[in-house]
């Protein structure tokens, strides 16, 4: 039995200059609920997070993370890993637990109002609807 030395990610959507990443596919659906605008890919795990390849060109990297331990870990990690290779990074934090939980409790419009106050100037045209 073979194992991928490359850590799994799902990719939601198409990086281009820049990439919201998180922990679990239901956190990012969530983020890409609120702005559909944002390409967005989820991780799987804190531990994946932390060590998933960036794609080309990236220039900007969002780390959607979750409010524990094992997530502020993993964003540490990876915001390393990212300014390291001269990607900006930004981390965006829940008003919960993730950002399903929020989506959850305060609907696509209210998330999409938290986010625009963490996203760079750059990207905000994104959250537009």
């Amino acid at each position: 039995v073979q194992t991928c030395a490359l850590p799994i990610s799902v990719r939601i959507t198409h990086a281009d200059q820049a990439l919201v990443l998180g922990e679990g596919i239901e956190t990012m659906l969530s983020v890409r609920e609120a702005a559909p605008s944002l390409p967005v890919w989820a991780a799987l795990s804190s531990g994946h997070l932390g060590a998933v390849q960036l794609p080309d060109g990236l220039q900007r990297l969002y780390i959607a993370i979750d409010r524990d331990p094992a997530g502020h870990r993993a964003a540490e990690r990876l915001t390393a890993r990212a300014t390291e290779a001269g990607i900006a990074v930004m981390v965006l934090e829940p008003q919960l637990g993730d950002f399903n939980d929020d989506l959850r409790a305060d609907g696509p419009a209210v998330l999409r109002q938290h986010l625009a106050k963490q996203i760079g100037p750059e990207d905000r045209q994104r959250l537009e609807i």
